[in-house]
C-alpha cells in the first residue's frame, strides 16, 4: 500500500504529463485562465514620457522658484505646440520634450499667472516624470506562458493589445456516484436510501479549480448497468473521469474489476491514510485517447477529501494556480489517532488566534459537520494522539 507522499507524487506527474490542448479566447473571457503562450508588448510602455502627478511641468534650473504658467496639458489631450512658458499638467498627460520635471501641486501656490514653489517644499530634475519604456520596451515580455490570469494580468494583456488570449483547455471531469442506497436529490429519503451528494460536491470542487465537469448521475450497484455506464464515460469527451463508491473489497465493489475489463490500466489502489484508504488510480488509453480515472470512496466526505489532498494540488500546479494555504495552528482539543496512517481531520480554524478545533464526530458520512469546517488538519504518520496545545498543519479547503 502507497505511502500519502508516494501517491502525491504519482498523481502529479501523470497529470504534469497529461496533455492538454490550447484555444483561443476572448480577453473577457480570460480571467482564472492559463497562458499558453506569452504576451509580448507591441509598443513602448508608456509610449511616450508623462506626468506621474497633477502640477506643473517645468526645464529645472536650479535656485529658480517660480514659474510662469502660460498653458495646461490633459490626459489625451495633447498638442504639439512651442511652448515658451510651464504649463499645467494632470496625471498621464504627455509631457513636452522641452520640459524635464514635474512639480506636484501640493508643493506650490499661484500667484496671478506664476507659481510659487512653497518654503519648505524640494524639487529635484525628473521628479514625477514617467518615462518612456521605464515599465516595458516593445517586444518584451510583459506575461509569461503558463501565467494563471487574475485581473491585473487582464489589463496587462490590453497594454500589449491583445484582445484574444491563446490558453490551456480546461480539464473536462465526468462523475458519476455508485450504490443502491442512492436516490435522486428532488426524492425524500426512506428507510436505508440516502440522496445522492458526492456529484454535486465534487463537480462544485472541480469549478473551484477553474475547470469542468459533467455529471454522469449515479448507478445502482447492478454489474452490467455499471459497467455500461463506465463504458459511455470511457468513450465520452471527459479527459478524468470521478467514480464514487464500488472501489473496496465488497461484495458490490464492482468499479475496479470493471475498469480492469474495459482496459483501464491500473497505477495504484488504495493509500494508507484516513479517510479515504481504498482509493484507486488508474490510466486509459485508446485510439491516441488519455483519461486519468479515480475512483474513490463512496463516503463523501472520504471523496471529497480524497479530491483536495490527493487530486487537487496537481491540477492547480498544472494550471499555475495557487496552492491551498497552509497555516500553522494551536489545537485546541484532543484528536485520537492509534494508526500510522496519515489522517486528515476536519475543523475550523481561526486564523486571527491561531488555534483550531476539529469536530467531535470525524464520521465519513458526517456531512453537517463536514459543510461548516474550514480546514483540514493533517496529521503525519508517525504522530500520533495530537493534544490540546500541540502546534499542526492545517489546509484550507
Amino acid at each position: 500500500m502507497l505511502s500519502f507522499l508516494e501517491a502525491c507524487t504519482i498523481i502529479e506527474n501523470e497529470i504534469l504529463n497529461f496533455e492538454i490542448n490550447c484555444e483561443k479566447v476572448s480577453i473577457e473571457d480570460a480571467i482564472n485562465r492559463t497562458t499558453a503562450e506569452s504576451l509580448i508588448a507591441d509598443v513602448d510602455l508608456p509610449s511616450f514620457n508623462n506626468s506621474a502627478v497633477d502640477g506643473i511641468a517645468v526645464k529645472y534650473e536650479n535656485g529658480i522658484t517660480n514659474w510662469k504658467i502660460s498653458d495646461e496639458i490633459s490626459a489625451g489631450n495633447f498638442n504639439d505646440s512651442e511652448y515658451k512658458d510651464s504649463v499645467e499638467i494632470m496625471t498621464g498627460a504627455k509631457l513636452p520634450e522641452i520640459f524635464d520635471t514635474v512639480i506636484p501641486l501640493e508643493d506650490y501656490r499661484m500667484i496671478n499667472d506664476s507659481a510659487v514653489l512653497n518654503e519648505n517644499a524640494k524639487i529635484c530634475k525628473g521628479m514625477n516624470v514617467r518615462y518612456k519604456a521605464s515599465d516595458a520596451k516593445v517586444n518584451e515580455v510583459i506575461i509569461s506562458k503558463n501565467t494563471f490570469l487574475t485581473a491585473r494580468n487582464i489589463s496587462g494583456a490590453v497594454s500589449c493589445g491583445s484582445s484574444e488570449i491563446n490558453v490551456y483547455k480546461k480539464l473536462i471531469f465526468g462523475i458519476l456516484a455508485t450504490g443502491d442506497e442512492l436516490i435522486p436529490i428532488n426524492e425524500t429519503p426512506k428507510d436505508d436510501k440516502l440522496r445522492v451528494s458526492n456529484n454535486y460536491g465534487l463537480s462544485a470542487a472541480v469549478t473551484l479549480i477553474h475547470q469542468q465537469s459533467i455529471n454522469f448521475g449515479f448507478i445502482n450497484d447492478d454489474y452490467n448497468k455499471l459497467k455500461n455506464k463506465l463504458k459511455e464515460m470511457l468513450k465520452s469527451e471527459c479527459d478524468i473521469l470521478i467514480t464514487t463508491g464500488g472501489v473496496s473489497v465488497g461484495k458490490y465493489d464492482y468499479v475496479k474489476e470493471i475498469f480492469s475489463e474495459l482496459g483501464v490500466d491500473e497505477i495504484f489502489w488504495k493509500v494508507y491514510i484516513k479517510p479515504g484508504k481504498p482509493i484507486f488510480f488508474g490510466k486509459y488509453e485508446n485510439n491516441g485517447m488519455s483519461k486519468l480515472i479515480f475512483a474513490l470512496p463512496g463516503n463523501p466526505v472520504s471523496s471529497l477529501v480524497n479530491f483536495d489532498v490527493l487530486v487537487k494540488p496537481s491540477i492547480l500546479k498544472k494550471y499555475s494556480q495557487p496552492q491551498p494555504l497552509k497555516f500553522k495552528a494551536i489545537l485546541k482539543n484532543d484528536i485520537k489517532k492509534n494508526d500510522t496512517k496519515r489522517h486528515f481531520v476536519s475543523g475550523i480554524i481561526d486564523v486571527n488566534k491561531n488555534e483550531v478545533i476539529t469536530h467531535s464526530s470525524q464520521s465519513s458520512g458526517n456531512l453537517a459537520g463536514f459543510s461548516k469546517s474550514n480546514c483540514l488538519v493533517e496529521i503525519n504518520e508517525k504522530t500520533l494522539n495530537p493534544k490540546n496545545g500541540d502546534i499542526v498543519e492545517c489546509i484550507m479547503i
